[in-house]
């Protein structure tokens, strides 16, 4: 079975939670789950990391030096951009400014966990939560942390008490289904799933995790429709062609699997799962197959 690509994508601070000024940004790397759902695509982040961006920003910190919110707004952007040694500069000199900054605690146990310093981010973590008892998105991030860990009853109890702060969180839904299928509770998984997709309706990744248990289920046909619907959303995935590939497999549809196969074959021709696919399905390297 495909696994699902979690409430992390390849790029990072897909999603900004703004508060008092402040904004929360969230990866979706393999593990991890972002406050908004969807990747942040490639315009909107030429556009929120432009060098005129940066340059505004800048000014703003230039026009207020103690400003702690100046200081984070700006490294939310750099950690957008990818640009991580500046972003830690810049949520290190929120947390000087003000030390009981919560936010900016939550912002940097991001960058240290999209630089593979676990433990660092948890502190930081910990350090906002404590800060801030309801910070619903800073319970996300550390839940986020003890599941990559391998630790799923404090990431459940993590993600429990996010969606008891607010219960319109996405995110935590999308995660504590992702528990629940890795225990191999599908039908509770699908129910999570179920829940996510009615609040981020435009997110690939909570239909293609309920695709997932949809196939461990054998239940092909809605399987199919959830990765019908993540290709949608997003079309560059080479894990959703290729769980697509297999939904239709599994119902007899070797056109369609071929077809999404290929597709998958086509963003990566490595990619093992969608190799093997096409061989089964009996599909050939230059012919054209359809997808609907």
């Amino acid at each position: 079975m495909i696994p699902p690509r979690r409430i992390g994508s390849p790029r990072p601070f897909l999603a900004g939670l703004a508060g008092a000024g402040a904004i929360l940004c969230a990866f979706v790397l393999g593990g991890c789950a972002s406050v908004g759902m969807n990747p942040i695509e490639d315009d909107e982040l030429r556009a929120v990391a432009s060098p005129t961006n940066i340059a505004s920003l800048s000014d703003v910190v230039r026009r207020n030096p103690h400003d702690p919110q100046a200081y984070n707004m700006r490294g939310s952007v750099y950690g957008r951009a990818g640009r991580y040694p500046e972003a830690l500069a810049d949520f290190d000199r929120a947390i000087q400014i003000d030390a009981k900054y919560a936010q900016a605690y939550a912002n940097r146990a991001l960058v240290q966990r999209e630089l593979k310093r676990p433990d660092l981010a948890l502190a930081d973590f910990n350090r906002a939560i404590q800060l801030d008892p309801n910070y619903s998105a800073a319970y996300v991030g550390r839940g986020l942390i003890y599941r990559s860990q391998g630790q799923p009853q404090q990431a459940l109890g993590d993600f429990n008490k996010a969606i008891q702060l607010k219960p319109d969180n996405a995110q935590a839904y999308h995660n504590r289904g992702l528990i629940y299928q890795a225990q191999g509770l599908h039908k509770f998984a699908i129910d999570e799933f179920t829940t996510a997709i009615g609040l981020a309706v435009n997110a690939a990744e909570p239909f293609q995790a309920r695709g997932t248990s949809y196939l461990a289920l054998n239940d092909f046909k809605s399987a199919a429709e959830d990765f019908d619907e993540a290709t949608e959303r997003d079309p560059r995935s080479v894990e959703i062609w290729t769980s697509r590939g297999l939904a239709y497999e599994r119902m007899g549809d070797k056109e369609k699997a071929a077809g999404s196969f290929a597709r998958a074959l086509n963003i990566n021709q490595a990619h093992q799962p969608a190799q093997a696919g096409f061989q089964r399905v009996g599909g050939k390297y230059g012919a054209s197959y359809s997808l609907n």
